[in-house]
This record gives C-alpha cells, structure tokens and sequence, in this order.
C-alpha cells in the first residue's frame, strides 16, 4: 500500500502541477505535441482556446479527440510508419520470449537453482503459424520477420489486402483457430475495443501464444488472465496494457507472461526520427506550408 500512496501522490502532484501551468498559459498555448500515451482529449482541447494544431509522434490517434479538433478547425499531424520496424522487432521478441521463457530462465540462473536441476523444456518459434490482426505498416513488417523464420503467416484487417501474399480471413475467431501465435498490431478503435475476447483467446487454444504491440484495449484483460490462469491459453507478450501503467497482479506472479513497458518504438535512434516529424510539421504548420503527415 505504502508504493501505491506514493504512485497516488505522485499522480496528484502531476495533476496539480498541469492544471496550473494551464491556467497561467492557456491563452498563449498554439501546439500541443503528443505521443501513444498522451494526446489531447475534449476536456484539454477545451482548455485551449487559441489552439491551432496537435502534433504527435505516434502511429495511432486514439488518445486525440479528433471529432473535436475538426469542430474546432485545429490540425493534426502523426507519424505513420517511423516507428515500425522497432515495433516489428519488439514483437517477433515478445514472441520467442513468452515461448522459451526467456525471463524465467534468467531468473532461474540468476537464482542459483540450475545448480539443482535442469531448466524445463520450452517450445521454438521457428515453423509456427503467425497470425496478425492489422496488415499495415507494423502488421507488415512483422510478417516479414516472422516469414524468415519460416512462419506461414496469415491476417486480419478490415478488408483484404489485394497485393498481399498471406492468407486473408475476415473474421479474427477463425484466424485464432487457424494459428499458433497471434500478433496485434491494429488500431484501436471502437470497433477494436477487445477485439480478443473470450471466444478468440479460446479458438488460439491451449498451445496459442498472444503478442500484443499496438494497445491495451484491443484484449478483454480479465479473460486472458483467465485464460492464462485456466491454461486454456500458453501465454502471453505484452508490450501495452488495458489500463497503463497499472499491471493486473495475476500477470506479475505468471511466468508465461513477459511484459514491457509500452516500449516499442523507444530506441535512440526511433526517437530522434519522431522528433524530427513532429518539429517538420510544427515548422511547416507555423510557415504555413503543407503539413507532412496530416490527419486533418
């Protein structure tokens, strides 16, 4: 309890902190820079009344209220595809952790026990089917990835992608059942909001391993603890959660689940690449230029 206040404190402090700041330098405040995990929601937009433009070096928009900035005039600027092939490369290592217990194992010599005994036997990544809910830039550059390693990979997305070479399936329930490891790499949206439910994480089965790089809320969280604690799922990478940062306790206790800390695209190198789209569109949107990657 005692972390927990502090975090709680923290949290407050924070909340005050910005609070205050806004109310000394609404007026004045033009752009607003965002990123995967924080955007501009209706109750800040709100705030600003002379805001003219929202830049975030994210892929996805699902934390900026973009009903409200088109009601306002107020641009928004992303960036698509920048941070992909980190992304990709987090999620092929999310897959070959969760299923030779990379984590574990380290625990297991760090502890001193392979002095007492052998570690248990794992299952290999190479040769299982791979299927990616979303085929775009990150769902692409996970399969090819996951093809090198001899996967047969498969997909979902909203419609099918006619230049595509892997197997289409319209419905996420019937990729599931035709997969070994299922990667989510779509957006979040209303209609992806726990997208894996109870159904799909039981048509993956007892051998299925899920990988999720893209949102929290794409995953019905308390039934894939369920599933994990029933065994009717092998387990799970996580790179984001539903309710970010806070981590169900089952998952902390699990040793078939390997978490991270919504860090796909934090690389020096991604990073800077991002700086440098949302400083291009801000600089194009003051000079009055077209922007580089608009949304509105």
């Amino acid at each position: 309890m005692r972390n927990l206040d502090r975090g709680l404190l923290i949290a407050i402090d924070e909340l005050i902190l910005r609070d205050s700041f806004l109310k000394q330098h609404s007026q004045s405040i033009r752009a607003v820079v965002g990123n995967g995990v924080h955007g501009a929601d209706a109750a800040l937009i709100d705030l600003l009344p002379n805001l003219e433009i929202i830049a975030s070096h994210s892929s996805g928009l699902d934390k900026i209220d973009l009903v409200k900035c088109q009601e306002r005039g107020i641009r928004v600027t992303y960036a698509p595809g920048s941070s992909a092939e980190e992304v990709a490369d987090l999620a092929i290592l999310l897959a070959m952790a969760t299923l030779r217990r990379i984590c574990e194992a380290d625990r297991f010599v760090r502890s001193g026990e392979w002095k007492k005994r052998d570690f248990r036997l794992t299952s290999k990544f190479s040769g299982k089917s791979v299927g990616i809910v979303g085929l775009g830039r990150i769902g692409s550059a996970i399969a090819k990835r996951a093809a090198a390693f001899g996967c047969p990979i498969s997909y979902h997305s909203r419609s099918e992608k006619k230049d595509s070479c892997y197997k289409y399936y319209p419905k996420v329930i019937d990729l599931a059942a035709n997969s070994q490891i299922l990667m989510l790499s779509c957006a979040l949206t209303s209609e992806t909001r726990h997208i894996i439910n109870r159904e799909v994480i039981d048509s993956l089965g007892p051998e299925g391993v899920l990988i999720n790089i893209a949102r929290g809320p794409l995953i019905d969280e308390p039934e894939l603890v369920s599933a994990l604690l029933e065994g009717r799922l092998a387990g799970a990478g996580l790179d984001v959660l539903e309710n970010e940062p806070d981590v169900p306790e089952q998952f902390i206790e699990l040793d078939n689940v390997v978490l991270s800390p919504h860090v796909g695209a934090c690389t020096v190198e991604t990073r800077k690449l991002l700086a440098d789209v949302v400083i291009a569109n801000l600089e194009a949107h003051f000079l009055k230029k077209p922007l580089l990657t608009p949304v509105i």
